[in-house]
């Protein structure tokens, strides 16, 4: 089982026997494997030599938008054209903790957000582009915050010292935020004004439910659970926006997590271990034609489609340390946008 260990006073995943002080609830746990489940080179998240691999899909089964997963490297950023975006992200680059940054994705403009004496995980942004949701960490729990697009103005929206929250995410018109929380003793979805003010719980499971992401229309969150699995062992479902009507939408048997919906709302992209390592994936909303994007050996997670639905920004080890890397839809065109030794993580496109 996951713990997180304070490892010169830096939040770090480590597994079994390798864990050291535990210090956060199963909340950040499930972030920081969402995430990245250990460092880079190690084991992460395999599945247990019992679960059965899925099949390979059937032809009838392949998605439209995403007909190939063969990635063919691109020489450079500028393979995403002009004008093709920015992102947020978060990184050790500069020492200490965790900051959020700023990126051109032509491979320029990186802007520091955070300086803070704590980490800082990036999250999305608001529908409009100028403000950011984080999770921050103190020193005895985490919380959802906002920031302007320029880092300024720092807001802790949650204001819980007695419970971890995580997993930020903007409803489509601006005016709420989905989260994860402990605060009735278990991770649930919840939901919130986008000030911090009235929530509301969404999801009632004694399982683990957490890392929501809205329907381009609002109408629907899809999110993590492991409410119907062995525990630890999550598929993704989806639900009505105000929490009724929860279907299932995977049934690999193994763990998914990350969950990010196409903006025309027809497909999920989200990370999966089904084929023995951590690959990106895309979905059909009504389950059908689950597709490897990456297959590759090296571990790959948080795929975020980008606002014109050409690209798919994720995050990945095979080049021995976490980079932020962009891939069209079809799984292909592959550029590493970081470069850096340092580890970079979870990448938000800006709107």
């Amino acid at each position: 089982m996951l713990r997180v260990a304070l490892l010169r006073g830096r939040a770090r995943p480590e597994m079994g026997a390798e864990m050291d002080t535990i210090r956060r609830s199963f909340l950040i746990l499930a972030l920081l494997a969402s995430v990245a489940a250990c460092s880079p080179g190690t084991a992460t998240g395999t599945p247990p030599t019992q679960l059965p691999v899925a099949a390979t899909p059937s032809p009838g089964e392949t998605l439209a938008a995403l007909p190939s997963a063969t990635p063919v490297p691109a020489a450079t950023p500028t393979a995403l054209g002009s004008g093709a975006g920015r992102i947020a992200f978060y990184s050790d680059r500069d020492g200490g903790y965790d900051d959020i940054y700023l990126m051109d994705t032509g491979g320029s403009g990186l802007v520091r957000l955070t300086q803070g004496q704590g980490n800082s995980f990036s999250g999305p942004f608001s529908p409009d582009g100028s403000r950011i949701l984080f999770t921050g960490f103190d020193p005895t729990r985490s919380y959802v915050g906002v920031m302007n697009a320029d880092g300024s103005g720092q807001t802790d929206l949650t204001k819980r010292p007695d419970s971890d929250e995580a997993f930020p995410a903007w409803s489509p018109d601006g005016r709420r935020i989905a989260f994860t929380s402990r605060r009735d003793g278990n991770n649930e979805v919840y939901v919130m004004n986008a000030d911090g003010s009235d929530p509301r719980r969404l999801t009632n499971s004694p399982k683990d439910d957490f890392a929501p992401a809205w329907s381009p229309d609002g109408a629907r969150i899809v999110f993590v659970s492991d409410r119907d699995n062995q525990t630890g062992i999550y598929s993704l479902y989806l639900m009505n926006a105000d929490g009724s009507k929860v279907t299932r939408l995977t049934k690999d048997k193994s763990s998914d997590y990350s969950p990010d919906w196409s903006p025309d709302g027809t497909k999920i992209v989200y990370r999966s271990i089904r084929d023995g390592q951590a690959d990106i994936y895309g979905i059909g909303v009504d389950g059908s034609g689950a597709l490897n994007l990456t297959q590759n050996p090296a571990d790959d997670y948080a795929p975020r489609w980008s606002p014109d639905g050409k690209w798919i920004a994720f995050q990945t080890n095979r080049d021995k340390n976490w980079e932020i890397y962009v891939m069209d839809a079809s799984g292909g065109s592959l550029v590493d946008l970081t470069n850096n030794p340092a580890d970079d993580q979870l990448p938000y496109w800006m709107p």
